[in-house]
């Protein structure tokens, strides 16, 4: 049995790492004629960390991420909402990592190259076209050339070519107003050095800040990674290589010069601005037709709220893998998996919609728009508390679901 996966991504890597590790032969078919680093900062929490270590890949990961101790809500001026230890700081047994997008795929991909054999992950192969009976699924590419296997996974990212072909008329984005730009930039540690830090609300500005490489240069700086979240009516392309401006952003957060950070002087000094519009999709009925399913962006794209996205799309990849390995015929594998996971994320599509951990800076935001003295006389501990560990609950990584 051979699985063929469509996108070399994080999702598609992992699943290819998933598979060897259960004996199953799979190849992996990229759109991209080269690997290039692209992306900025992502979050991988403790049930996908789980996952990556059970996979063997702790020790890269480590010394290519930085390990979150804390994640802190605050207001625009900087004054601490609620703070609360992520990951092993929070007992759990897996770590939650900060990592460049860019360094998380080159530690799965030189995995795949390792354990699967430098021709495993084939680059120029465009899908635009695919066709099953009951014995196979073949997969036709832009080249001229076609491969068939005993199944195959569309890991191709929120622009499926796999999710347009098994599911005509369901591509569409949701928008709903909201704008992100994101950067990285060479920074002090602020902080514990390892903070992961939410800030304001978006009628006024929301930011997400956090280091993701240690030691950048002579001085000791870190990479960090922002994200800059505004209501507006721009609908921008969906490209993460889209330059972002910053004169479009950056007035929302001018006055925002805390003790620890300055974001607009953080703002300016970044490398490279990415403007991207928040956008999601309906939850499909289904991923699955016959011996083709959906994994990662290309079934369940979110709004990246809560930093769960990329997590969700390792935890699909394992889902499968360990249904392939149990299961008698490739049709029942997917099946399977589309039942355990279909559901899971579907409700996380639709919590994110409503705002992750940061709903309660929202709370204190309103009930106290001019800052406070004591967060506790604006809404008590246990109040603050619950917001933030409802959706840790919601999105799967509370402890002690993950220990199990």
């Amino acid at each position: 049995m051979e699985i063929l996966i469509v996108g070399g991504g994080i999702g598609g890597l992992t699943l290819a790492l998933s598979l060897q590790q259960a004996g199953i032969t799979c190849r992996v078919f990229e759109a991209a004629r080269e690997i290039r680093p692209l992306g900025v900062g992502i979050n991988i929490l403790p049930h996908g960390a789980r996952e990556l270590t059970e996979l063997g890949l702790a020790p890269r990961l480590a010394r290519a991420a930085v390990e979150t101790r804390e994640l802190c809500g605050v207001n625009r001026f900087g004054q601490f909402i609620f703070r609360e230890p992520r990951g092993r700081f929070a007992g759990y047994p897996w770590p939650q990592w900060s990592i460049h997008r860019a360094d998380l795929h080159e530690v799965l991909l030189q995995a795949v190259h390792e354990r699967l054999g430098p021709d495993c992950v084939q680059l120029n192969k465009k899908l635009v076209s695919l066709e099953q009976d009951g014995n196979s699924v073949e997969l036709h590419f832009e080249d001229g050339s076609g491969v068939k296997g005993a199944a195959a996974v569309g890991c191709d990212g929120i622009h499926s070519v796999v999710q347009k072909i098994l599911f005509p008329g369901n591509e569409e984005l949701s928008y709903q107003g909201i704008n992100m730009w994101r950067g990285v930039t060479r920074c002090k540690p602020f902080l514990s050095g390892a903070s992961m830090i939410i800030g304001g609300w978006l009628e006024i500005g929301k930011l997400v800040v956090y280091p993701i490489r240690e030691n950048v240069d002579q001085q000791g700086r870190q990479l960090v990674n922002w994200v800059a979240e505004i209501q507006s009516p721009r609908n921008v392309m969906q490209d993460w290589s889209l330059p972002g401006r910053l004169e479009d952003f950056l007035p929302a957060f001018e006055s925002w010069r805390f003790d620890w950070l300055d974001v607009p002087a953080m703002m300016r000094a970044a490398e490279a601005v990415y403007e991207y519009p928040m956008v999601d999709r309906e939850p499909l009925a289904a991923w699955t037709r016959g011996r083709v399913t959906l994994l990662g962006d290309a079934a369940h794209p979110m709004y990246p709220v809560g930093s769960n996205g990329a997590s969700q799309a390792i935890l699909d990849a394992r889902c499968l893998a360990d249904a392939l390995a149990r299961s008698e015929h490739p049709r029942q594998a997917l099946a399977a998996y589309e039942r355990q996971r279909l559901p899971m994320t579907a409700d996380i599509v639709a919590s994110n919609r409503r705002g992750g951990p940061e709903g309660v800076i929202d709370a204190v935001e309103q009930l106290a728009p001019q800052g406070f003295s004591d967060v506790d006389t604006i809404l008590n501990y246990e109040a603050r508390e619950a917001i933030v560990r409802g959706y840790a609950a919601k999105a799967g990584f509370a402890a002690r679901v993950v220990s199990r």
